[in-house]
């Protein structure tokens, strides 16, 4: 049996995909179109959650605040202005990233990550990873909002579909 953190993962993975499907079956404007939210487009989500995700496997791997800002930065380059078609490639490429990290890592391993404003945080990375599938669990909310605003319907993503759909 998989260990938790990582089904978690393979939950936040999934949702992702079905996104990615979802949007493809949709109009190419959808994908852009300015809207009055969070963000101003759905495309400015997809990109968030990807740099997000980045950043994240940056601050498990153990790395030092200023080189997970880099890799921040990086992925905001990485990200910007890219199709949906870009983005879903860059995504499967974190998910290996991801699946090698838990390959190689002790999940219960307690880490310490320091940040300037909220100090240093003694947490497990298995913990790290329920904060990653939780951030793109909010966001996705934020998309289903998108979608509706502009006409469309979202794409069921909930947990429990996800188990009824590997069993």
């Amino acid at each position: 049996m998989k260990k938790p953190a990582i089904k978690e993962y393979h939950y936040h993975s999934w949702a992702n995909n079905r996104f990615f499907e979802h949007l493809q079956a949709l109009p190419d404007e959808v994908y852009d179109k300015e809207v009055e939210s969070v963000f101003s487009s759905v495309s400015e989500v997809i990109a968030h959650i990807y740099q997000v995700d980045q950043l994240w496997l940056s601050v498990m791997a153990g790395e030092p605040f200023e080189q997970n800002i880099k890799m921040f930065k990086k992925a905001q380059k990485k990200a910007e202005g890219k199709s949906l078609h870009a983005m879903e490639k860059l995504y499967h490429e974190l998910s290996d990233q991801y699946a090698a990290f838990f390959d190689e890592q002790d999940l219960d391993e307690v880490i310490t990550t320091e940040h300037p404003q909220y100090g240093k945080l003694e947490v497990s990375v298995a913990e790290l990873v329920q904060h990653v599938v939780n951030h793109g669990t909010y966001h996705r909310g934020n998309i289903t909002a998108m979608l509706r605003q502009q006409g469309h319907a979202s794409v069921p993503n909930d947990y429990i579909i996800y188990l009824n759909e590997i069993q």
